[in-house]
């Protein structure tokens, strides 16, 4: 029997992110990454199966929700000082050769709000005033110019009746992010650093052992063959498809825990002209009744060196957890443990039942419709309709029943033997925080020691970056230079200096 320090199930944003951050502080361990499909990142990593906005909340509505008689941008700040995390591990891999060309993942583009109608530009406004004096939101324009709204996207004004008031929340300074991209370079870099990845290889389930490893069950799914490898610690990035094995795991903190599936389509554009009209990511606000996940939002994406444009999303429903799973995947995920919360669910979301039933029965015709509150003089002949990955929400108990959640929650067993990762949006933007938090739950003894290295990697570990504006300002010119997104490269320190400066 095969024995490893480590198994990551899915080769995913998520595994290849703590398998690399392993590999640092730990390069004595051995790692074994199984994905059961031929290649990494096929399925929410890839591009094309998720909008790849580096969500940092400086366009994303739902993260500013009214609140009593103000804004309240809390978790903004929150998924902002996540996505830091992030940029500055991804700053450092480029500095020491973990990733090779940034640009293949990551580049500039501008993230934006927009809004329409007299009530929405009165939120907007107040929005901007909640966030334009923060530090992390710094350099943040507001407008509602007609001038400034055609000058900056053009396609988004061709055709637009003006007399009905518009606003802008402007951004120069965000992001467009390939994760399928970003996970390649950095599975790559674990292959290549000694660890092993095997593709077409599902793992089927886990046994724990009396001495705490687990008996890790796998499937060549090009030859049928079946073998196990002795595992000290799992880790299940598998998207959709970590609920069903942290169930067989057996863990007394996966009990209780469901998923809701839903798929997502999005509108590509085939005409080059409309693509080189339009450079930003343009988020507006959800349709009253709408689930957060479903803002919409105009996209540009670097894919391969390439800009593309995407709108969407437009929910679609299947019971698969995966775009490439099977239809008995939500049945089979009902279990006595968590049945109460899944009927509570379907109880209390009636209305997102009535939205996806609604988008189920939209027409062409209806999504060029939605497209033209964007682009007005969208014809369907310039778009595609593209399915993108499959999410799956997390259901999780509360009382006598069970509340949506649409977010991300890790599930670790109180030995920290075993964990995984369940949800969705943020997501792939806050890897490096998200597999922090497994590390410091799973190896806590281990995590003090590799406390000094985890500071090279991100020089504002267990700082927050609100309260430490000149920081921020460190690590934010570091992690421009490193990821060749513009700004003043000679003010950017070292990122020994910066870890110096956090220290201080």
């Amino acid at each position: 029997m095969a024995k490893t320090d480590v198994v990551l199930v899915g080769a995913g944003i998520m595994s290849a992110t703590l398998g690399a951050i392993l590999r640092q502080v730990q390069p004595d361990w051995s790692i074994t990454t199984f994905e059961r499909l031929d290649a990494a990142a096929a399925e929410s990593s890839d591009p094309w199966n998720n909008a790849g906005t580096g969500h940092s909340a400086l366009c994303e509505l739902n993260y500013t929700p009214v609140k009593g008689d103000g804004v309240d941008i809390s978790k903004a700040v929150t998924v902002n000082e996540q996505f830091q995390v992030s940029r500055q591990f991804w700053a450092y891999a480029v500095d020491n050769g973990i990733l090779t060309d940034p640009k293949e993942f990551i580049n500039p583009i501008p993230h934006v709000s927009f809004v329409h109608g007299a009530d929405n530009v009165k939120y907007l406004r107040a929005r901007y005033d909640a966030l334009a004096d923060h530090p992390l939101f710094a350099g943040m324009e507001y407008s509602e110019s007609e001038e400034f709204f055609s000058e900056r996207l053009p396609l988004m004004a061709k055709g637009r009746d003006f007399s009905e008031p518009v606003a802008l929340n402007w951004t120069e300074s965000g992001t467009d992010v390939d994760f399928g991209a970003l996970t390649k370079q950095l599975l790559g870099y674990v292959g290549a650093s000694g660890g092993q990845v095997f593709f077409g290889h599902e793992v089927r389930n886990l046994t724990k052992q009396a001495d705490g490893s687990w008996l890790v069950k796998v499937r060549n799914l090009r030859t049928g063959a079946k073998k196990t490898v002795n595992a000290k610690f799992v880790f299940i990035g598998a998207g959709g498809g970590a609920l069903h094995l942290l169930q067989k795991s057996g863990i007394k903190e996966a009990k209780g825990f469901g998923g809701f599936p839903v798929s997502g389509q999005f509108l590509r554009c085939t005409n080059p002209e409309l693509i080189a009209q339009h450079r930003a990511k343009v988020y507006g606000k959800a349709a009253v009744g709408a689930p957060p996940m479903s803002v919409p939002h105009l996209d540009t994406r670097v894919i391969g060196g390439q800009e593309g444009l995407l709108f969407g999303p437009y929910a679609g429903w299947s019971p698969k957890f995966l775009k490439n799973g099977k239809v008995t995947d939500l049945p089979g995920s009902v279990k006595p443990n968590n049945l109460t919360s899944m009927l509570g669910v379907g109880i209390t979301e009636l209305g997102l039942t009535k939205y996806l039933i609604g988008e189920l029965m939209q027409t062409p015709f209806d999504r060029i419709q939605t497209l033209r509150e964007f682009v007005p003089r969208a014809t369907g002949g310039d778009w595609e309709l593209i399915t993108a990955g499959q999410r799956v929400q997390v259901i999780r108990r509360k009382g006598a029943g069970g509340v949506l959640e649409f977010g991300t929650a890790v599930v670790n067993a109180q030995d920290g033997t075993v964990a995984g990762l369940l949800g969705a949006s943020p997501g792939a933007s806050t890897a490096v925080p998200a597999m922090l938090d497994v590390l410091q739950r799973c190896f806590p003894r281990e995590f003090e020691t590799w406390k000094p290295k985890l500071e090279q990697m991100v020089p504002s570990l267990g700082v927050q970056l609100s309260d430490n504006p000149d920081l921020f300002q460190q690590v934010w010119d570091w992690s421009n230079r490193s990821l060749l997104l513009g700004g003043d490269d000679t003010a950017a320190p070292a990122a020994e200096r910066v870890v110096e400066s956090a220290s201080a």
